[in-house]
């Protein structure tokens, strides 16, 4: 897939090129250390629990948890480890 970017500075491709690509790397650095962040997150949760994180994310989208506020802790942090492996994965399908 391809798309056209419209850049409307005085910049000379290549520096507008450079820019983009550091954004991208910068991205890609926050992306890998909040997934390694949500990963231990979510690991110590299951530890507790007994269950995967996938699975608490399933039962949990069905009414199926306790009322433990460590459930929507540990739901909110498999959406974001989720969201976090999505965008890395586009991320990484990027290249300049």
């Amino acid at each position: 897939m391809s798309f056209t970017l419209n850049i409307e500075t005085g910049f000379s491709p290549q520096e507008v090129c450079e820019a983009i690509r550091s954004a991208l790397k910068h991205e890609k650095h926050v992306a890998k250390y909040k997934i390694e962040r949500y990963s231990i997150i979510c690991k110590g949760f299951e530890e507790k629990f007994g269950y995967s994180s996938g699975e608490l994310r399933s039962r949990f989208e069905a009414g199926n948890v306790g009322e433990d506020i460590d459930f929507l802790d540990w739901y909110s942090a498999k959406r974001e480890l989720d969201h976090w492996n999505k965008k890395l994965e586009i991320l990484s399908g990027i290249s300049l």
